[in-house]
């Protein structure tokens, strides 16, 4: 049964990307793709000259899991670095990538070298998944074990092996990745100051690889129950500030989820009573004969007080694909940048306690 699913599952993901991959793997083998550590570290000079930044290859094991986990480590140059230390994001690759693709397609570590931010990319295996998805619909997944317990892990050990600052640790990313960040955000609010998803699937709502292709195009039929499971077993102690992200044109993973997402996590922050504020809409892109206005930027706050407790932000005509990115890495297209968006966001956030 569970590799009639796995295969349910690999068949539904590449029928919705298949256009989308096509089109962007023949833009690829036209420019092609830089490879290698220069092409993701960060280089901010118009002559090519690399900032004393390092991206580092490395493994995590942690004993007793049963297996280990790969990722890649953007330090920022040293004069960067805060006193009180450096602010960690999690960066969480969706399917079909890793994270060397994410690292450029994003271009986040060039901005967090500007603000002296560490990244760190985890990066699933294919031997835990053939398409190196995270298993986001997995039932210990969704209760806080198996890769989001790996994270977590991971999360703990980079705190003691470098100059980080605990309460700013950040978890953001895109589709699987930006379930699994909402998985973390949720079960280990203790590490989480604030999250990010972009064109990510509403928690709760299916148990299997089946049931995740429902969720992602379709939604959840009850969508605050699995947050109200969440706070009746650890309660609401600290509220946890969100920033959403997705496009009107996503057939991967229908904006109907961004607006569930919204709805869970003004749920998740109810003791903090957020209100919303008067949508704002932001024009961005260029005119052309072809394209006589331009593209739209949908922006609804929620504050509790001062405090910008919830963003989401709908953009027009973006599909399955990281807003602002490098279109010559699958999974990223113009637009207004995301990563701008959320590290913005994140700088107005620290975990309290």
């Amino acid at each position: 049964m569970f590799r009639k699913l796995n295969r349910l599952w690999y068949r539904g993901i590449e029928k919705l990307v298949r256009q989308q991959g096509r089109r962007i793997r023949a833009g690829i083998k036209k420019r092609g793709v830089a490879q290698g550590a220069a092409a993701y570290s960060g280089r901010t000079s118009d002559k090519g000259a690399a900032p004393a930044a390092s991206w580092l290859p490395r493994r995590f094991a942690k004993e007793g899991a049963g297996r280990g986990l790969s990722y890649r480590l953007f330090l920022p140059s040293p004069p960067a670095r805060d006193a009180a230390g450096m602010p960690l994001v999690i960066m969480l690759h969706g399917c079909h990538q890793d994270a060397d693709e994410l690292a450029k397609g994003t271009g986040m570590n060039v901005l967090a070298e500007s603000k002296g931010y560490a990244v760190v990319y985890p990066e699933q295996s294919l031997g835990a998944h053939a398409r190196r998805c995270w298993t986001w619909y997995d039932c210990t997944t969704q209760r806080g074990g198996a890769d989001a317990a790996l994270i977590a892990h991971l999360i703990r050990e980079l705190l003691t092996l470098y100059q980080i600052d605990p309460q700013r640790i950040y978890v953001c990313g895109i589709s699987a990745g930006a379930a699994m960040a909402h998985i973390l955000a949720l079960h280990y609010p203790e590490l989480i100051a604030a999250v990010g998803m972009h064109c990510g699937p509403v928690f709760g709502a299916c148990r299997s690889a089946a049931g995740a292709i429902r969720v992602m195009q379709h939604g959840a039929l009850h969508v605050e129950a699995p947050i109200d499971d969440i706070l009746k077993k650890r309660g609401a102690a600290a509220p946890m500030p969100a920033i959403l992200l997705c496009g009107d044109n996503d057939q991967v993973v229908r904006s109907i989820n961004g607006r569930q997402l919204e709805r869970q996590f003004l749920r998740l922050n109810q003791a903090w009573q957020p209100l919303a504020q008067p949508p704002v809409t932001k024009a961005f892109g260029r005119t052309s004969s072809a394209t006589r206005r331009k593209r739209r930027m949908l922006v609804r706050d929620y504050r509790a007080g001062r405090k910008l407790l919830l963003r989401s932000v709908q953009i027009e005509g973006l599909g399955h694909a990281w807003s602002g990115g490098d279109e010559s890495v699958p999974f990223h297209a113009k637009g207004p940048s995301a990563s701008r968006l959320m590290l913005d966001f994140f700088s107005r956030h620290r975990r309290l306690g």
